[in-house]
């Protein structure tokens, strides 16, 4: 009577080791193809390294200044062949409106930095699961356009040889841009091709205009790369033909994306799961930890039931234990299962007779 009884429901044999072994089973690459939560301040040292290495990089390749004006000559004849040479005239029309070049020059120099590092950040915080996917695109576009650097040297407008361009930086002594001024010795001048600022921006109107909720913040989105566009032109640091080589950039950064992933970064789900100390502690904890972890999980784990329990839990189910009967009441059903036979009447001993009290059994 004092025994217990240990029941497993069915299929808990087969859920749990399923599930190990598919995390075992898992090898590096996969888990590394795997989105899952960035972790804070490995994003900034990653962040903080690669736009070190980026600017190393970036400032070393030669100046090969020959090359750069040689092809500066070259983009600029093929603008004026397809009709679209608008470069010059912009850059003159904006350059006469004092307030508004000033204002070019300082988002030059400013939200290229800023926006990026806000998208990123927002990314972090609103949308884990695609961060690190939409991040390796950005970093993707950034690495193919180095090669652009060295292969493809280019002068910016505002240095060719014989150009009416004007040095918006130079006329109006603004701060901020390493394009000119004093800090030009400290960037490479002939890296114009492609436009990271083209690349960069249209990266993030795209992440907003595909992941912001609210209508007005997805415009602002799709606004910021075209008003860069307008930037660079007016302020004489690119051709737009610059701009077509950061969009292909960028073109490269989500293909490679979507290739290590299988899917583009904005169709992950927006969140993953948290796997730390915490989850660790609730799979390995107390015996009543683990069964709500594994009741959580669609798997329950073993239940200890009593006797009684299990009768009343069979109650509950329809099927109910065997009747228990005293002997007067086996014998009253007895006689007059008899007396159905017989055809005569004989009293329901159980209920009594009459001046009896109910449990008189018929003996003197």
């Amino acid at each position: 009577m004092g025994e217990t009884t240990v029941t497993k429901p069915e299929g808990l044999e087969a859920a749990l080791p399923e599930t190990v072994a598919a995390d075992s089973g898992r090898g590096p690459l996969r888990r590394l193809r795997t989105p899952r939560r960035p972790r804070f301040w490995f994003e900034i040292l990653l962040i903080a390294v690669s736009y070190w290495t980026y600017s190393l990089i970036r400032n070393a390749v030669p100046e090969q200044r020959t090359e750069a004006l040689h092809n500066a000559d070259w983009i600029w004849q093929v603008e004026h062949h397809l009709g679209l040479a608008v470069e010059e005239s912009v850059n003159h029309a904006v350059n006469s409106v004092h307030w508004l070049i000033v204002g070019m020059n300082y988002y030059y120099a400013t939200l290229h930095f800023i926006v990026t590092l806000g998208v990123l950040v927002w990314l972090y915080r609103r949308h884990p699961g695609r961060y690190a996917a939409t991040r390796l695109v950005l970093f993707a576009t950034t690495a193919v356009a180095l090669v652009g650097y060295y292969l493809y040297p280019l002068a910016p407008p505002r240095l060719m040889n014989g150009g009416d361009f004007i040095d918006t930086v130079m006329v109006h002594q603004t701060w901020g841009s390493m394009a000119s001024g004093d800090l030009k010795h400290m960037s490479n001048q002939y890296a114009a091709m492609p436009s990271m600022h083209i690349g960069w921006s249209l990266w993030c109107g795209l992440t907003i205009a595909a992941l912001a909720t609210v209508p007005w913040v997805r415009v602002l989105g799709l606004l910021y790369p075209a008003l860069t566009l307008v930037v660079i032109v007016a302020t004489a640091n690119h051709f737009w033909l610059d701009a077509v080589g950061g969009m292909l950039c960028l073109a490269f950064g989500f293909t490679v994306a979507r290739l290590w992933y299988g899917r583009q970064p904005y169709a992950l789900p927006r969140t993953v799961p948290t796997r730390g100390p915490r989850a660790s502690r609730a799979e390995t904890g107390r015996p009543e930890a683990g069964r709500a972890a594994a009741g959580r999980a669609g798997a329950r784990g073993p239940e200890v039931r009593r006797p009684e329990a299990e009768r009343a839990a069979a109650g509950r189910a329809g099927a109910r234990g065997p009747e228990v009967r005293r002997p007067e009441a086996e014998r009253a059903e007895a006689e007059r299962a008899a007396a159905g036979t017989s055809g005569r009447s004989v009293p329901d001993r159980s209920q009594g007779m009459p001046g009896k009290s109910p449990g008189w059994s018929g003996r003197p």
